[in-house]
């Protein structure tokens, strides 16, 4: 069953780069990996400048965690606590989101899944990957 765990960790971890990537290599407006779609127009360039940098970083932070993901999956052993902190903070992440007090953006088909997927299924992942190191302790 671990075997199951560290793929799912490495698939994680390679759908996260793909997301970092995106972003911290294309900004705000991204390198349109997802949607190439116009969303945005720039009405003080350098305030954008400011804040599109402030986004390339945490897209760069992101990558890293998903660096962190595919690690785990051949290192989990030394990673363990690593992987559960970066699964509470994903939680910790689909929590912010509910600030927008927004229902029909959450409810959304383009923020659902993410929603569902950070306040959901990463947590029930995370238990089992602590259930895991708990019975290889």
């Amino acid at each position: 069953m671990q075997y199951v765990l560290r793929a799912l960790l490495g698939i994680i971890g390679l759908a996260i780069i793909f997301l970092g990537l995106n972003v911290g290599f294309g900004g705000i407006q991204t390198l349109g990996w997802q949607d190439a779609g116009e969303f945005i127009s720039i009405v003080d360039d350098d305030l954008f400048k400011v804040r599109d940098n402030h986004v390339r970083f945490i897209g760069g932070v992101w990558l890293g965690v998903g660096l962190v993901f595919v690690a785990s999956a051949f290192l989990f052993s030394q990673l363990k606590v690593t992987v559960l902190v970066l699964f509470g903070i994903i939680f910790v992440g689909g929590m912010a989101r509910l600030s927008a007090l927004d229902t029909a953006l959450l409810s959304s088909v383009e923020i659902a899944p993410s929603l569902i997927a950070e306040l959901v299924v990463f947590p029930l992942i995370g238990l089992w990957a602590w259930k895991q190191a708990r019975s290889h302790d």
